[in-house]
């Protein structure tokens, strides 16, 4: 075991809540690393004595951004399908098809380097804690790999068998929802803790989803909902008569949808990055917050609707779009995201914490939004070890 003190910080962002400051800013502060964990934070002035000491030189401190929805394990690209969106063409579900092709024909060792390479970016930009879908494999041995290598790297690993009806089924719904509910289900629950579905037209329908998200929790696993991103649907609905964890997307929400959310534990994630990458409108995160209800932001890593790893650039893009401040912004990229993942102990800083740290190369959090574009991660702790 050993002790390492962040000291000399400028600004310190706890997210322990004031009643005056939901992210909970010290100034002139430190913080006390012991071994895995959060052992102490207070005044610079006042800090204990560790073996290593590293001099903030009045630096911002963030918790580690906790990224709720990415789908990291996939074969082949798709910037043929960006470059055509750019030139006017819609995004529609289907291109998904696409990838379940590329990522059936890789290997394990193939997709474990890609996987590795998209890890290190999530590392780099501050990210210490992800999640995992499955959804590019589509058949049982498919799906189950997707959800094992997955497990290599992240405990949060949701099993999203039903992303679209694969194209052999296309003219056989129910039995590939009676595989999603069976065999596939059993053979992926093992490596996964979460549940989700695509509630989406293109995709699968309320009946479908309801089927699917309650086949999962039966089997121990919790839910998350795909839901309300390319038009007005169930999704928001049905994630809160389940009580899931999160429903993602939430660009079109009707005034009942937000009613719903703003009275149930479920949180709203935000995935910007799609929006940039499709020409869709943005959600209204300003209407949700005032709303009083959960939002979280997360980037949707995937390779063909938000090809991006930045949580940084999600927080951007939540300020300059989506109705956000830079510190509801930032609280969304981390708490938010902890509670997406129902984790207490990620997202904040505070003894007994996990030692998720992120030193930014900037004297506030709002230089996150002030210099989109900018690498402003300095330095980043991950279960105290420094990456």
């Amino acid at each position: 075991m050993t002790t390492t003190l962040i000291t000399n910080i400028g600004e310190l962002t706890t997210n322990v809540a004031t009643p005056s400051d939901a992210c909970g800013t010290l100034s002139d502060a430190a913080v006390l690393i012991d071994d895995a964990d959060i052992a102490w934070i207070g005044a610079a002035a006042e800090a204990p004595e560790a073996e290593d000491v590293v001099d903030a030189a009045g630096r911002a401190v963030i918790p580690g951004f906790v990224d709720s929805h990415t789908h990291l394990v996939f074969g082949g690209d798709r910037a043929d399908e960006f470059e055509a969106r750019m030139t006017g063409t819609p995004y529609a579900a289907g291109g998904i098809r696409r990838t379940v092709g590329a990522t059936r024909a890789a290997s394990d060792d193939e997709l474990r380097a890609r996987l590795a390479t998209l890890v290190a970016e999530l590392h780099a930009q501050g990210t210490t804690t992800f999640e995992i879908k499955t959804g590019y494999g589509l058949t049982v041995a498919d799906e189950e790999r997707m959800a094992r290598i997955a497990a290599e790297v992240t405990p949060e690993v949701t099993f999203l068998g039903a992303h679209v009806v694969p194209a052999e089924y296309a003219d056989r719904r129910e039995q590939y929802v009676d595989l999603v509910t069976g065999e596939m289900l059993r053979a992926c629950a093992p490596h996964s803790r979460w549940v989700d579905v695509f509630c989406e037209r293109g995709a699968f329908s309320l009946d479908e989803s309801r089927r699917i998200l309650e086949a999962g929790i039966a089997e121990g696993l919790l839910a998350r909902v795909h839901g309300n991103q390319l038009g007005h649907g169930d999704g928001v609905s049905l994630a809160v008569s389940v009580a899931a964890a999160s429903v993602d997307h939430c660009t079109y929400l009707s005034d009942a949808d937000v009613a719903a959310l703003a009275g149930s534990d479920t949180v709203a994630t935000l995935l910007p990055g799609v929006e940039f990458s499709t020409r869709q409108p943005y959600p209204d995160a300003r209407r949700l917050i005032d709303a009083g209800v959960t939002v979280a932001l997360a980037s949707d890593c995937n390779p063909g609707s938000s090809f991006t790893s930045s949580m940084p650039l999600m927080i951007a893009l939540a300020v300059r779009e989506m109705g956000m401040t830079p510190a509801e912004a930032v609280w969304a990229a981390t708490a938010g995201g902890a509670r997406a993942l129902r984790r207490d102990d990620v997202g904040h800083l505070s003894p007994g914490a996990r030692a998720d740290i992120v030193l930014l190369a900037a004297p506030t959090r709002v230089h996150l939004a002030y210099r989109p574009g900018v690498p402003l991660v300095s330095r980043v702790w991950r279960g105290g070890i420094a990456l």
